[in-house]
């Protein structure tokens, strides 16, 4: 059976190369039921491996010929090799999370072969206290982050005596409904994700291509004065915006929930700001202890929901949109509490902004904003052109409360996503039962010392509490 790509997948596809592989993964952390024995982690790594049915969005793989007119398609992979995807895998001595980040941060190096579908899964134990690990990637012309986080929890369960949750990639996770055929092989949740209602009615395109003009002068503007909102023109030249290998270094880290929140709270700030503050102050101590912080502020893409403001004429119904903001991080200011207001102002001016436009308008807007990002590589113009934002930071809102998966108790998710060239680190943070995972991505020649950033985020939540007075 062959599909069309929609033009955001191939691009994903497309833009890929060996220095930037163009997958995102996530790293779960179980405890074995109790009274499982030591072959527990063979007996997952079966389970997930036997499956009678797989689920469609896992066995196609790109591919073009003279047949496609050039163009990117899906296939069904008629060779499926479910061994080939699902692997075992163990740790070495002395079997702590450090051997595990590494091995995560290795595997998260490879690309995934277009002669396949794109997508991986490694059960892996050996960890000294004995919990099993689950490493995952997916192309992100499949999923993005918040999709990847929607197939998980669709095979967790609340209740820890169930035993019949099925893999991800099972096709019991997903029995499409009448009209919903394969809508989950789109990438849901990323800057693309807009009502489907604003592509089916001629007036309301109509009615928002009309509003195109105004919505890029009101964000040029904001651009040129410095102002938040989806195009930055005053980002430094940082050490991470440089060329990139296609090594990485992972790193990951929980932080109780109700800390940052009781930051936010006796600020005024939300729990998003108090962790962009917490990245912030991290950032700026890693740049000063290697002697490259600028003087100028940092500037963080951060993606956001919103909902679209609603108009009488327009194409959609004011539904959820995916955003960009580009926000200001105070890196310059050596204040915390400073650098939590800057930020606070900095996303509600953002958010504002984008808010008066649809959501195709902010699609456009964040796709302006984002486009240097794109091109500098393609045109090898990295160090030449400013930088329009200096690092990626996103939240992936998770389940709230203990999940387990046939028993086993998931007791830590962390994200693994995507440097591209030009920026060498991403951080992006899941929540989950009451803590925030931190997950850390860059270049491993081009970010040194990653890890360290684990130990300035701690001091940070330190110094961030003494300041609000909490």
């Amino acid at each position: 059976m062959v599909s069309p790509i929609d033009p955001t997948s191939a691009a994903f596809l497309l833009a890929e190369n060996r220095s930037m592989p163009m997958h995102v993964g996530g790293l779960q952390l179980f405890e074995k039921p109790e009274g499982a024995g030591r072959d527990y982690a063979r007996q997952m790594y079966e389970a997930m491996r036997d499956v009678e049915e797989i689920a469609p969005l896992f066995i196609k793989r790109p591919h073009r010929s003279l047949s496609t007119a050039g163009q990117l398609v899906w296939v069904e992979d008629e060779q499926f090799d479910i061994e080939h995807h699902v692997r075992h895998s163990a740790l070495p001595q002395p079997g702590r999370v450090r051997e595990l980040l590494e091995l995560a941060g290795r595997l998260h190096s490879t690309r995934l072969a277009w002669e396949r579908p794109l997508w991986e899964a490694h059960v892996i134990e050996g960890l000294h206290d004995g919990r099993v690990a689950l490493y995952t990637k997916t192309h992100h012309a499949l999923v993005d982050g918040i999709s990847a986080m929607r197939l998980l929890q669709g095979v967790l369960s609340t209740d820890p005596d169930r035993r019949d949750m099925p893999a991800p990639w099972d096709a019991r996770t997903r029995r499409p409904r009448s009209g919903d055929a394969d809508k989950g092989s789109r990438s849901g949740g990323g800057l693309s994700e807009i009502p489907t209602a604003a592509f089916r009615s001629a007036l309301g395109i109509a009615s928002e291509a009309a509003g195109m003009p105004g919505a890029l002068v009101r964000t040029l503007n904001r651009g040129v004065r410095n102002e938040t909102s989806s195009i930055s023109l005053y980002a430094p030249r940082t050490i991470f915006n440089r060329t990139i290998t296609g090594s990485r270094r992972f790193a990951a880290q929980d932080w109780p929930i109700e800390r940052l929140r009781a930051i936010g709270k006796a600020t005024g700030t939300t729990i998003n700001d108090v962790v962009l503050a917490m990245c912030s102050g991290a950032v700026r101590t890693y740049l000063e202890e290697l002697d490259a912080l600028p003087d100028t502020p940092l500037v963080a893409m951060v993606p956001v929901g919103l909902r679209a403001k609603e108009s009488g004429t327009a194409s959609t119904d004011g539904g959820n949109a995916i955003g960009a903001v580009m926000c200001q991080l105070g890196t310059h200011l050596a204040d915390p509490a400073d650098r939590l207001e800057g930020i606070h102002r900095s996303m509600k001016e953002g958010k504002e902004a984008l808010s008066s436009m649809t959501p195709t308008q902010i699609m456009a807007m964040s796709a302006l904003g984002q486009a240097p990002a794109i091109v500098a590589p393609i045109l090898r113009m990295q160090g030449i052109v400013r930088p329009p934002y200096n690092l990626i930071i996103s939240n992936v809102p998770g389940p709230r409360t203990t999940h387990y998966w046939n028993g086993a108790k998931m007791v830590g998710t962390y994200p693994l996503s995507i440097p591209i060239n030009g920026m060498a680190l991403n951080i992006t943070c899941t929540s989950y039962d009451g803590n925030m995972g931190f997950g850390l991505i860059g270049c491993r020649r081009t970010v040194p010392r990653l890890q360290r950033l684990l130990v300035h985020l701690d001091d940070e939540v330190a110094a961030l509490e003494k300041a609000a007075g909490v």
